[in-house]
Parts: C-alpha cells; sequence; structure tokens
C-alpha cells in the first residue's frame, strides 16, 4: 500500500528568491520563516560582525554580499533597518538603478507605512510595510515567536492580499494599518512593550534593594496575571494603592524612592498619575479618596497624605 507524502513546499508555484539588507534581528528571522514556506533566501547583507554571525545562525550557506548585490539576486527584498535609516536607504537604492519592476520591496519599520518606499514604487517596485508586532533576540527562537504573531500591515490596495499572504506564509497573523496611523499604532507598541521592559528591570532592581535574592521569580507570576489580566479585562484589572486611593502608602511609596532610587520617582509619579485618572474615570477610584491621592501625586511628597 502506498503512503501518501506531504509535497515538499519548494515544489509550490510562485516560490520566490528573498533577501536582505540589513542583518539586524528582525531580517534574518523573517528570511528563514520564508524558507519554512517553501521560498529560497539567496543573498543577505551584514556590516558588523554580530550581523555576519546572526546571518551566518539563521540563513546558513546563504551568501553575505552587498546591498546591490542582494536586489540584483532576489524576488523579494527585506529592508529590515533602523527606521530612521530607512528613507536614505530607499532614496539610494531608487537612485542607483538597483530596484528592478516588479521587484516586491518589503520594509518591517513599524513607524513608517508604504509611502517611504515612493522611490522604489517610481522605478517599478511593488511596496509592502509588513511591521511583526514582536521583540527579536537575533537567535533562531524568533522563528518560533512568529507563529501567532499580528504583523502590521500597510500596502497600495491592489497589493493587500500579496501582503497578507506573505504574513501568513511566515505564520503570523496580518493586521490591516492605515497610512496615516502608521505613527500612533508604533506609538501604542512602544508604549505597552518597550517601556514595560523599563518598568519590570526597575522592579527588578528595587527588589534586589530590598534585599530579594530572586526578583525575577517574584514577579514572574505576579507580572504574568497581571498582564493576562490587563489584556483580558482592561482597567478593570486595575488594583493597587493608586486604584484604592491609599495616599498614605502612596506618599511611603515616594519617600522610599528618593532615599534608594530618585531617578524611578518621576516615573513612578507618571505612571500613578495615569493609573489615578484611569481608575477615576471607570469608577474603580472613589472621588472622596481622590482629592488627598492626587495631592501627594501632585506633590511628589508625603504632603498631602493623611
Amino acid at each position: 500500500m502506498s503512503t501518501f507524502q506531504q509535497p515538499d513546499p519548494r515544489d509550490r508555484p510562485a516560490r520566490l528568491t528573498v533577501g536582505v539588507v540589513g542583518a539586524g534581528r528582525v531580517g534574518p528571522a523573517l528570511a528563514a520563516s520564508l524558507q519554512l514556506a517553501g521560498h529560497r533566501p539567496v543573498a543577505v547583507s551584514a556590516v558588523s560582525d554580530a550581523s555576519v554571525r546572526r546571518a551566518a545562525q539563521l540563513l546558513p550557506d546563504v551568501p553575505v554580499v552587498s546591498p546591490a548585490q542582494v536586489m540584483e539576486r532576489a524576488d523579494l527584498v527585506l529592508l529590515t533597518v533602523p527606521d530612521d535609516a530607512l528613507p536614505g536607504l530607499v532614496e539610494g537604492l531608487a537612485e542607483t538603478g538597483a530596484v528592478r519592476p516588479g521587484q516586491l520591496l518589503v520594509h518591517t519599520s513599524g513607524r513608517y507605512g508604504a509611502k517611504v518606499l515612493d522611490p522604489a514604487l517610481r522605478a517599478g517596485a511593488l511596496p509592502l510595510a509588513l511591521h511583526p508586532a514582536m521583540t527579536f533576540t537575533g537567535t533562531p527562537v524568533d522563528v518560533q515567536r512568529l507563529a501567532g504573531c499580528s504583523f502590521g500591515v500597510t500596502a497600495p490596495p491592489e497589493l493587500r492580499l500579496a501582503a497578507e499572504a506573505l504574513v501568513i506564509e511566515m505564520g503570523g497573523e496580518p493586521e490591516w494599518i492605515a497610512e496615516e496611523s502608521r505613527p500612533l499604532y508604533h506609538a501604542a507598541l512602544a508604549l505597552g512593550a518597550n517601556h514595560l521592559v523599563t518598568l519590570v528591570a526597575e522592579s527588578m532592581e528595587l527588589l534586589r534593594a530590598a534585599g530579594v535574592d530572586a526578583p525575577d521569580r517574584m514577579l514572574g507570576p505576579l507580572l504574568g496575571a497581571a498582564l493576562d489580566n490587563a489584556l483580558r479585562s482592561g482597567d478593570a484589572a486595575l488594583t493597587g494603592p493608586v486604584a484604592r486611593g491609599d495616599a498614605g502608602t502612596v506618599a511611603a511609596h515616594v519617600a522610599e524612592l528618593r532615599k534608594h532610587s530618585p531617578q524611578s520617582v518621576a516615573a513612578y509619579l507618571a505612571m500613578a498619575r495615569a493609573t489615578a485618572d484611569r481608575a477615576l474615570a471607570h469608577g474603580l477610584l472613589k472621588p472622596e479618596l481622590a482629592e488627598d491621592l492626587l495631592g501627594v501625586l501632585g506633590n511628589g511628597t508625603e504632603g498631602g497624605a493623611r
């Protein structure tokens, strides 16, 4: 009896050669995920020793060449450079004739939509903005994390289906973002993800100062539960002394931070004020308790506490 064999993804039609300009943490991971879908990475550009190592680890046997050579060899080119470098890179590629008509040009910047690729569009390229809403390590684990990852997708209407199909092939979930909404979209992600790292790092430092030997172990279950509750319930998940209107406890926090970590005071006060505003607006903080609390937060001192 014959045994059914799953077809090799490389035998599918419309497989693309893939190139990467900028072997930071994102580009090699995306190229590796496209390779799993049957596309063929053929070239990568890398400058630093770290980027060369990343390329070798995630894209073994793919030659490291110049950006111009990447453009020559690939049907689909991933432009994975820092946000501030992207406009100049696109202009340079277009001005030097490196862009080929019909070439898929994909950038992964959260800040920009498809318009930043207009110089390449005028040269005949097909512009796509595909931003994975994920933090990257530059290791093979990133490829696994793309499974179920949302991508902010922006492209001309006629390329929307192609852009979404590429995201799905990488295991991601496409989320359409209008061109004019890209900066707000990116600000929202930075507010949540980047600032979270800062808050957690500061919290661990303070716990060490308080004598906790394993602050990561202490915070893990707490923060995991807080994140889960916040994603499920939004502002209804707010807890703690600010949401309760416990002005005396907040004043004590501020006093301790001034003694042991003065650089943390401004962040604590700013986040506490934002928490108080949200708790008050959603009926969690009783108005009669808010006055003393807001007095503490406004003064940044023990004054105003009962």
